[in-house]
């Protein structure tokens, strides 16, 4: 490598045809001392093992004693982030360059409408942001009370996830702003997108500030509290399910620190792999393959087919009107009953259609079986559904007819029945949208 470009600011190094910035290679070359590919897995890097314990010991204690000692926890970690964010726009815009950024975010070039690759990275931006097909809406939905009014909640949580992202644009693209006056580039070819953008780009920004001490911590303090977040709602998600599946043994004192300290000591042990030098190609496999590839899209189109068709959007409505007392307008009904399924099942058909295989920032080709591995691992979102459908199948009585009707069509129970949510508490086999079923303060004389 030979020098290329220096200044008080940053520093280019050139390798062949492809220019790295110094933040670049402190990140990938010190950070993650990354190796020559995902074949050569090298050594445990200790620094980030030891973070990644932090995390994992953060997270247990947090939401050990159950989701109310985690609401209290989230007021602080939900909170903090916007916070930050409103405190980062406010330096971005006032940053020399920022409002060359602010016109690239919001006059975007509407040529790129016509690029199939642009809507289908929004088709994942959306799924990734709702949380969609994980469960997790579905279980902390499951805290509320029968009578809670879920059509309000539905609203405003897009309206504040959509604000969110909108306003959360002006504190990045001030920032490329600022980034390409001193860099003397155009906006769209300071970074690239990806991770980068928040361990390269950004602190590369920082650097160039007053204060970038301040800045720093800032940044990344809010980082690790959308991460807590994201741990807290996915291992809520995993413990309420397990519960639910065995009130009897989950529900007596002390079985839900020990499933829980487990849990988290195992996923550590494996996720170890992640922090060898050879684990950020690993992890990028995983993102594309398995978090956000084909399988994710396969199970949104299982489940919007379930919820309109098999519980049925009409059933939905009753539902909906016996808690809120309000009826849902048609346009819900049609996106339940056809919008919602064609739009995953196209999403899908064209996500197969423009698929282009996983390569790293430097351009890195990984393996065929690495590939191979990544197809797999998104398959395996998906098996999990027809072999439970297998399960039930069998283990129910009458004609294969009869067992596809039984399972395709679940039983009605009244949802505006006083007694509901009475019935619900005493039957802890059922699933229930009481914040009760969950509470594991319920000994089994209440259960019973």
């Amino acid at each position: 490598m030979t020098a290329i470009q220096s200044d008080n600011l940053t520093v280019k190094w050139t390798s062949g045809n492809l220019t790295v910035s110094s933040v670049s290679e402190f990140w990938e070359r010190g950070v993650l001392s990354m190796s020559e590919g995902i074949e050569v897995i090298g050594t445990v890097q200790w620094e980030l093992l030891l973070c990644q314990l932090a995390c994992w010991v953060s997270c247990y204690f947090c939401i050990w004693k159950g989701v109310r000692s985690t609401g209290k926890v989230v007021y602080v970690t939900a909170l903090f982030p916007y916070l930050m964010l409103a405190i980062l726009m406010v330096r971005g815009v006032t940053l020399p360059g920022a409002w060359q950024g602010v016109v690239y975010y919001l006059y975007p070039d509407l040529s790129r409408l016509t690029d199939l690759q642009v809507w289908l990275d929004a088709c994942t931006q959306v799924l990734f942001s709702y949380g969609l097909v994980g469960g997790t809406l579905i279980t902390l939905g499951s805290y509320n009370k029968v009578k809670n009014n879920c059509y309000k909640d539905s609203l405003w949580l897009c309206l504040l996830n959509g604000c969110t992202s909108f306003v959360a644009g002006f504190a990045v693209f001030s920032v490329l702003g600022f980034m390409a006056e001193k860099q003397g580039l155009p906006v769209d070819k300071v970074v690239q997108s990806g991770a980068g953008l928040a361990f390269i780009a950004f602190p590369q920004a920082v650097a160039m500030m007053p204060l970038p001490q301040l800045w720093a911590v800032c940044f990344f303090i809010m980082l690790i509290m959308l991460g807590l977040d994201t741990l807290f709602a996915g291992l809520e998600t995993i413990t309420a399910s397990v519960t639910d599946m065995f009130p009897k043994e989950m529900r007596r004192p002390w079985r839900r620190e020990i499933f829980l300290i487990i849990f988290c000591l195992v996923f550590f042990l494996i996720q170890i792999i992640f922090t060898t030098q050879g684990g950020i190609y690993l992890f990028q496999l995983i993102d594309q393959y398995a978090l956000n590839g084909a399988g994710v899209l396969v199970l949104c189109v299982i489940e919007s087919v379930a919820v309109g068709w098999a519980f049925g959007a009409e059933r939905m409505c009753d539902v909906v009107e016996g808690m809120t007392g309000q009826r849902p307008c048609l346009l819900f009904k049609l996106c339940w009953h056809y919008i919602t399924p064609l739009i995953f099942m196209a999403s899908f058909i064209c996500m197969l259609l423009n698929y282009q295989p996983l390569t790293s920032s430097r351009g890195y080709v990984y393996p065929d079986w690495a590939y191979a591995l990544g197809w797999t691992m998104a398959c395996f979102t998906v098996v999990p559904v027809p072999i439970w459908a297998v399960v039930k199948i069998w283990t129910i009585n009458g004609t294969l007819k009869e067992r596809l009707l039984v399972l395709w069509y679940p039983a009605r129970e009244p949802a505006n029945s006083e007694t509901n949510e009475d019935n619900l508490l005493n039957e802890p086999e059922m699933r229930t949208t009481s914040v009760s079923f969950h509470d594991t303060n319920y000994n089994e004389n209440e259960m019973k």
